[in-house]
């Protein structure tokens, strides 16, 4: 079993418990504030990180989150553990309405995500996953009593969800279409030509539009074979993705370098990347 067990189910209660914070102001009326970076803000986001922030808070691993995101390198720098959360993940899918929003939770190591976990509160997906135990999806949230695990040790606990999940990646049918997955609301020219690059080698390509770390999770189940992005991303949009993805069996590679998205960097900005389930001889 795994030996983060404990970090790994907390990680979980923190994320359905954030989430269910977030459907109720969901269901409201809700504001939208703008920050610094002009980015939008809502309760839902406040909500989120101040109930992750306070179950998380209880193993003494500082964070990087969205939501306090001011930390001076000089202070992180020697933080060998962390967390990495994005609160709210896609604010602009939740201001759309249209239900592609995450919760997403990292535990990283030396820079490299060690698990991660990525919940969709609108659809009532879960998923998790780190190197020790694979990756799952646990669909219906919803119908699951959370509190009767807190009564079980964490290796209990994980295991019972293991149970209920389906193991990542799913078969894959012999006719699926190559598919790529590329974002709902950050689409660029560079992403275009990369489609039309793969339509030229693949012949028949199928392209699906997703928000927030969904896309990551899409191709980490099989439902994508690759998420090129190719426009700019902040570590907490990526950790709890690329901990579910790597530990499906999935890569995410820098697109220029092809070598692995690292964490806790100077600048928390990520260089473009690429997803994909098949990684033999790069991206091109």
């Amino acid at each position: 079993m795994d030996r983060y067990a404990h970090y790994l189910v907390d990680a979980v209660h923190a994320a359905v418990d954030a989430g269910k914070a977030i459907l109720k102001v969901y269901e409201t009326d809700f504001g939208v504030e703008t920050k610094a970076d002009n980015s939008p803000l809502t309760i839902a986001d406040q909500k989120s990180h101040k109930i992750i922030k306070e179950r998380l808070n209880v193993h003494g691993i500082p964070a990087i989150s969205e939501e306090g995101r001011d930390i001076l390198y000089e202070e992180r720098r020697n933080w060998d553990t962390i967390w990495i959360v994005d609160p709210l993940d896609g604010t602009k899918e939740f201001i759309k309405r249209n239900g592609e929003f995450t919760v997403n939770i990292a535990l990283v190591e030396n820079q490299k995500p060690i698990m991660g976990v990525v919940y969709a509160p609108a659809a009532q997906w879960l998923y998790f996953g780190s190197a020790q135990i694979g990756a799952y999806k646990l669909v219906g949230v919803q119908n699951i009593d959370f509190q009767s695990y807190t009564k079980s040790n964490p290796e209990d606990t994980l295991k019972a969800l293991m149970d209920i999940a389906e193991k990542l990646p799913f078969a894959k049918s012999p006719n699926q279409i190559y598919t790529i997955v590329g974002s709902r609301s950050h689409g660029t020219a560079e992403l275009n030509a990369f489609v039309d690059q793969k339509k030229k080698e693949k012949g028949d390509v199928k392209f699906i539009q997703a928000g927030s770390s969904l896309k990551i999770c899409l191709v980490a189940e099989g439902t994508a074979d690759i998420y090129p992005r190719l426009g700019p991303t902040m570590e907490w949009d990526t950790a709890a993705g690329q901990g579910v993805t790597e530990s499906a069996g999935a890569s995410i590679r820098i697109y220029e370098s092809d070598q692995p998205l690292t964490y806790n960097k100077p600048d928390l900005l990520n260089p473009w990347f690429v997803v994909q389930r098949d990684n033999p001889k790069g991206f091109l």
